[in-house]
């Protein structure tokens, strides 16, 4: 019998009646069907970063031409080598050209792998040479740095150059097309075949594979270690885009503010246009709130996928509190990557119709999405926040199974029932559904500490602690690394850092430990202060004075009596939100000393 093909309805309607996907898919196969219901409806759209005479100029892609360029890369990419199965970095930023490589690859059967250049040289190096990928596509910046830091010298032997190939080995992306219109020249086939098996691939074919198939590896920001690379199958795809839809609400013909590359391609995926903003999606607070607003404007955009950092840079922007600027476009904001707070959500909510809603996601690169809050509930739970409950990400997502089990930095091999804690009980959060990797890139020391085999799967321990309360809601206590174990007991990083960010004159606290010298088993717990503004010695030590005060008001912070001033935590670039706690720890004891 034929595998069953799936267009992506189809996938989704036979996902959500709880059944594991039984059938070869691609989530690649809704093109077709998109570009023959709403042929013309745009698929992305690109913001140039130079405004004309005031106004920015935008490059467009619609459906229709989104499905014959990505069917055209596709060809050329079998004609070039770049086939079913072979593991292709794609180092290309957020244009026209990504997107069509980005679904050609996956066209092909290829396995895409996404690396935030962000993470930093070291890292990206060390991340191409572990994962051995086969082929390199990049833009010239990315093609000059591969090869005068070596990156996958071993193993790359296929380059595609988006731009000027500047005397690089391999291929234009202008030549990449063309070989696909020759290819496709050479293997005509029915034009009514859209959807056939890799032994009958041609320039109009998907390669369908199997539900537990490799699809894409993802890498995460390393912000609390080194970054390590998630592996996608067909499945978890195309079950990230049912739920999203389902959550959500989301219907063809919107239009999605996108701010993260990975997630930019979701939009096509449900039927909704993404409209890419002139930033630099490796570092967004730097992003120009007026190209946001320019652009959620321009193309009245329903939805946006934010990250905190970009809440608050909208939510403080000085021009748009001077003209009282309003996105009224906008049904919904999805913020996710990192906690946000409380005070920037509600500034930014104030940007927004009465009508829209706003949902601070929860989840992970490995589980994605974990548990969602509206905004409304969110606010109601600030006072609790305040005196160290926590932030409560709200209730887990259908058809994913959370549970909050005993800290630990050991391995777990086999699940047990005797493992879920108590109502209340703060322990480590661990996640099982089809939303949920099953494993990282060959590194099989992180699967053995990350995942938890069951007998229908496995559960993955996300590294973040957290508890449930009575109502059957979620709450985060920060990660389980940032945990400080002294001589009076645990203390949790955000519990105790919400605290004291209460202060009208603090920008945000990080809890770290130094060793204790006296017993190595334990820390001294140290509150690590980025102040709002600058202040003098004197106001500095009225600040220090209020703190330990409000330290002492608490059971869980009256053991902090250290408090150190430090002028810019160091965050990761990708949300500009995750501390980098292990630094301000070596500074601390630094300090200490």
């Amino acid at each position: 019998m034929e595998p069953q093909s799936l267009l992506a309805d189809e996938a989704l309607d036979t996902a959500a009646n709880g059944q594991p996907y039984q059938h070869t898919l691609n989530i690649v196969a809704c093109l077709p069907r998109l570009a023959e219901q709403q042929p013309n409806a745009i698929a992305a759209v690109i913001q140039t970063s130079i405004p004309l005479l005031g106004a920015y100029r935008y490059k467009e892609i619609n459906f229709c031409q989104l499905e014959r360029l990505s069917r055209l890369a596709a060809a050329g990419l079998q004609a070039y080598g770049i086939a079913n199965g072979t593991k292709t970095i794609l180092m290309v930023k957020p244009s026209i050209e990504f997107f069509v490589l980005a679904f050609a690859l996956m066209r092909v059967g290829a396995i895409p792998i996404l690396i935030d250049p962000g993470m930093g040289l070291s890292n990206l190096k060390s991340c191409i040479d572990h994962v051995e990928p086969r082929a390199f596509i990049g833009i010239t910046k990315a093609h000059i740095a591969r090869v005068l830091l070596g990156w996958g010298n071993r193993t790359i032997d296929k380059w595609v150059t988006v731009g000027r190939k500047v005397g690089f080995s391999g291929i234009t992306y202008q030549r990449l097309l063309s070989l696909g219109q020759q290819y496709e020249s050479s293997n005509k086939a029915d034009s009514t075949d859209r959807v056939l098996q890799p032994d009958a691939l041609s320039g109009q074919d998907i390669v369908l594979k199997k539900p537990d198939e490799l699809a894409a590896i993802l890498y995460t920001s390393g912000s609390t270690g080194v970054p390590k690379g998630v592996e996608y199958t067909h499945a978890m795809f195309a079950e990230q885009v049912r739920v999203l839809r389902y959550i959500y609400g989301i219907k063809p013909g919107e239009r999605d503010l996108a701010t993260f590359p990975l997630f930019s391609l979701f939009g096509p995926a449900l039927g909704m246009a993404s409209i890419v903003p002139a930033i630099n999606a490796s570092k967004p607070i730097t992003a120009n709130p007026q190209r946001l607003v320019a652009a959620i404007k321009d193309y009245q955009c329903t939805n946006m996928f934010v990250s905190p950092a970009l809440v608050e840079r909208l939510a403080n922007d000085q021009s748009i509190k001077q003209h009282d600027t309003r996105l009224s476009s906008i049904n919904r904001v999805i913020s996710a990557g990192a906690p946000a707070r409380h005070d920037s959500l509600a500034r930014f909510h104030k940007l927004l119709s009465l009508t829209a809603k706003l949902f601070p996601s929860y989840g992970a690169t490995e589980a994605l999405p974990v548990a969602r809050i509206d905004c409304q509930e969110l606010m109601d739970t600030r006072e609790l926040t305040d005196i160290g409950s926590g932030i409560c990400v709200g209730y887990p997502i259908d058809g994913l199974s959370v549970d909050v089990i005993g800290t630990t930095d050991q391995a777990i091999p086999y699940w047990s029932d005797s493992l879920p804690l108590k109502v209340g009980k703060i322990g480590e959060i661990v996640v099982r559904g089809r939303v949920v990797s099953r494993q990282y890139h060959s590194l099989s020391t992180s699967d053995r500490l990350s995942k938890i085999k069951s007998d229908d799967g496995f559960y993955h321990r996300m590294g973040d602690l957290g508890y449930f309360d009575e109502m059957g809601r979620l709450w985060m206590c920060g990660r389980k690394k940032h945990r400080v174990e002294t001589q009076q007991g645990v203390l949790y990083s955000i519990p105790c850092e919400r605290i004291f960010d209460t202060h009208p004159q603090v920008k945000r606290t990080a809890l770290v430990g130094v060793p204790c010298s006296y017993d190595s088993r334990y820390c001294d717990p140290v509150l690590c202060v980025e102040l709002a503004g600058k202040f003098g010695i004197s106001l500095r030590n009225k600040i220090k004075s209020d703190l330990l005060a409000l330290g002492r008001r608490y059971e869980m912070t009256k053991a902090i009596t250290l408090v150190l001033f430090h002028p810019s935590f160091p965050v990761d670039v990708r949300h500009n939100a995750k501390i980098f706690r292990e630094q301000l720890a070596e500074w601390a004891a630094n300090q200490v000393r």
